[in-house]
C-alpha cells in the first residue's frame, strides 16, 4: 500500500519555515540505506523525510533513499554509518541485541503489547539507548514502531507442541530465543529475503507484524497468522556522529524539524496500517485472528522466561527502564 497523499503531504512545510530562503551552494550528498521495500510504510516515510530534508536545506543536503537493502544489507547498516561509509541511515533496533541488551527493549515478549504502552516503553529506554549511540559515534534522529507482531505458519497452530521442528524466521536474539523455546529451528533471514525464504522452504514460520508479511505477499506460501500482539519493534533513523557536528546549527534544526514529523508520520502510519493489513492477508487467503487460548498461555510462559534473561543480561539500566516504564502506566 502507497501512503496516502493527505498522510505524506506537507513533510517539509515545518523545516522551510524554519530556514526561510537559504543561499544556493554546492550539494552534500547523503546515502540513506534501509533494510525493507519501497513500497513498505517505513520506507515511504524515510523519503519522505528525505525529501523534506532536501527541501527545507535548499539543496544544501540532499538525501538520497536505498530501500529494499540495495545499498547495505540490514545487518550491515548500522556499521557503515559508524564507519562513514554512509552519512545516514535507518534499521531495526533490536537488530543490535547481541552487541547491547538495551537495544532489545522493545523486543521482551508482552511487556509493551499496546501502541501507547510501546511509547511509554520507548521514552524510559531513550536516554540510555543515545547514550549508547554516541559511544558509538550515532546520532538518533527518529524511531517508529512496527505494528504488534503476529506468528505466521503455514498450518493451523493450537500449541506451542505443535511448533516442534518448524524452521522459523529469526531477525534478533529475540526471535531467535523465541524459536529455541518453542522447540523452532531458528534461520537468520533478512526482510528482503522473506519472500524466497518461504517459496524455497528455508523458512516456514515468523514473527512479524502485518505489514512485513503483507509487503511480501506471503500468502503465496502460508496460510495462517495469528495475532498475538507479541511486542511493537521499533526502526530507528540515525546519522554518523561526525558528519552530524560538521553540520550548520542552521541544517541541523531542518533536520531535526523533519525528523520531529516523520516521527509523528510514520506512527500514524503504523497504526492506520495495521488492520488495512490484516485485511490485505485475508483478502490473500489466509486465515487471520487471534490465537487460541492454549497457544497465548504457551506463549506467555515463554515470554516470563525471556524477560528474566533480558532482565538479567541488561543489569540495572534493564531493571531501571522496566521500572520507569511501569511507573509511567
Amino acid at each position: 500500500m502507497k501512503m496516502t497523499s493527505k498522510l505524506m503531504a506537507g513533510a517539509a512545510t515545518m523545516a522551510i519555515a524554519v530556514t526561510g530562503a537559504l543561499p544556493a551552494m554546492a550539494a552534500e550528498k547523503w546515502d540513506m540505506p534501509m533494510a525493507y521495500s519501497a513500497s513498505n510504510f517505513h520506507s515511504e516515510n524515510g523519503a519522505t523525510f528525505a525529501e523534506c530534508v532536501t527541501t527545507g536545506t535548499n539543496g544544501e543536503i540532499e538525501i538520497t533513499t536505498h530501500p529494499g537493502g540495495s545499498l547495505f544489507a540490514g545487518a550491515d547498516i548500522k556499521r557503515a554509518i559508524q564507519t562513514g561509509q554512509v552519512q545516514i541511515g535507518e534499521r531495526l533496533m533490536s537488530g543490535h541485541q547481541n552487541e547491547n541488551a538495551i537495544f532489545g527493549f522493545d523486543s521482551i515478549p508482552f511487556l509493551a503489547p499496546s501502541f501507547e504502552d510501546s511509547a511509554k516503553l520507548y521514552a524510559a529506554a531513550k536516554p540510555k539507548m543515545e547514550e549508547i549511540l554516541d559511544e558509538q559515534n550515532l546520532v538518533t534522529l527518529y524511531a517508529v514502531p512496527w505494528p504488534p507482531q503476529g506468528l505466521y505458519f503455514n498450518k493451523e497452530v493450537n500449541s506451542v507442541a505443535d511448533m516442534a521442528g518448524i524452521k522459523f524466521r529469526s531477525y534478533n536474539n529475540a526471535t531467535s530465543r523465541l524459536a529455541e523455546l518453542t522447540g523452532m529451528l531458528p534461520v537468520t533471514i533478512e526482510a528482503a529475503e522473506i519472500s524466497q525464504a518461504f517459496a524455497t522452504g528455508v523458512a516456514e514460520s515468523m514473527i512479524s507484524s502485518g505489514a512485513t508479511g503483507y509487503d511480501r505477499k506471503v500468502w503465496e506460501s502460508l496460510s495462517h497468522f495469528y495475532e498475538v500482539d507479541a511486542w511493537l519493534p521499533y526502526n530507528y533513523v540515525m546519522v554518523n556522529k561526525d558528519v552530524w557536528s560538521a553540520t550548520s546549527d542552521a541544517n541541523k534544526a531542518i533536520i531535526t524539524a523533519c525528523a520531529t514529523e516523520a516521527e509523528a508520520r510514520g506512527l500514524q502510519a503504523s497504526k492506520d496500517y495495521t488492520q488495512f493489513t490484516m485485511d490485505g492477508l485475508a483478502a490473500g487467503g489466509m486465515t487471520v485472528g487471534p490465537a487460541g487460548d492454549q497457544l497465548m498461555s504457551d506463549l506467555r510462559a515463554i515470554g516470563e522466561t525471556m524477560t528474566a534473561e533480558w532482565l538479567e543480561a541488561a543489569g540495572d539500566d534493564g531493571k531501571a527502564i522496566v521500572d520507569a516504564f511501569k511507573a509511567s502506566q
